[in-house]
């Protein structure tokens, strides 16, 4: 597979973007509102909603805000960097101080415990679900993405980063969608590249945006009060206003017809009008 990405080492896409600014403000309302102190959230393609609290528990509400379960295990590792419900059947909670990965199941219950230093990854600062309901990462130290199944055996490994690139772009966010693997390094934008690890695209001009998603094929995030949607299928990156402030969001994830906007308040959920 090493092989593979060889062939890419000079072949790195950057794309000039076509920057078109849009006027309007999109309107959005505020539907519903969860009061409380969070510290991060995520959601899953059901609806679901998952909230971390100062003391690390995971309270997990539906759609309608019913709460569903509590995550309690708050004694053996600490901090919570990270929680993927892509799956809402398989939930991964990454403790980074401890290099180990919970597998929760839907009523957040431990399925099993991963130990990333048993396989020498020491230096992982981002993960993801992968399609096929193994674990996508990148290893800072090795610098590599690796792929790694239920019980942390790595089932792949690609070239080293180093070798590839001048300028390590060491990711904080790993996605993976549509059948590609879509890396983003605040400082370099976004990297695309395929399931044996070969580089398909660099957008080099999409650097400093903050809760970075894939959605319809479209690379979207946001930067201080304004949304931003870059298109791969036109090459061009457009920018939206809305009706209410983002400064202030600690986080938020944009869905089909919603914002969820965590703040110093609780998380708020508009629904575009």
């Amino acid at each position: 597979m090493g092989k593979l990405i060889y062939g890419y080492l000079f072949i790195a896409c950057f794309c000039y973007l076509n920057v078109q600014a849009n006027d309007s403000t999109i309107h959005y309302q505020l539907q519903q509102k969860v009061t409380g102190n969070f510290t991060d959230f995520t959601t899953d393609n059901l609806g679901n909603i998952y909230l971390i609290t100062p003391t690390n528990q995971i309270k997990k509400l539906n759609a309608q805000l019913d709460s569903i379960s509590i995550f309690n295990d708050i004694k053996n590792y600490g901090t919570i960097d990270f929680i993927d419900a892509t799956n809402p059947l398989k939930i991964i909670i990454y403790y980074k101080n401890f290099a180990t990965i919970l597998v929760v199941e839907r009523f957040l219950s431990i399925k099993n415990t991963i130990d990333l230093r048993s396989n020498h990854l020491l230096q992982v600062q981002a993960l993801t679900q992968s399609y096929d309901n193994h674990i996508w990462l990148y290893d800072e130290l090795n610098a590599t993405i690796n792929k790694i199944n239920d019980v942390g055996k790595i089932i792949f490994t690609s070239a080293d980063f180093r070798i590839l690139f001048n300028n390590v772009p060491n990711p904080s966010k790993i996605i993976d969608a549509d059948r590609l693997l879509y890396l983003y390094n605040e400082k370099q934008g976004w990297l695309v590249f395929d399931y044996y690890g070969s580089l398909k695209k660099q957008y080099n001009n999409t650097t400093h945006w903050q809760d970075v998603q894939v959605m319809n094929k479209n690379l979207v995030g946001r930067k201080d009060n304004l949304l931003l949607e870059f298109s791969t299928t036109t090459q061009s990156l457009q920018t939206f206003a809305v009706n209410f402030s983002l400064q202030e969001a600690k986080k938020i994830i944009q869905a089909d017809n919603k914002i969820y906007c965590l703040t110093e308040q609780g998380l708020m959920i508009y629904e575009k009008q």
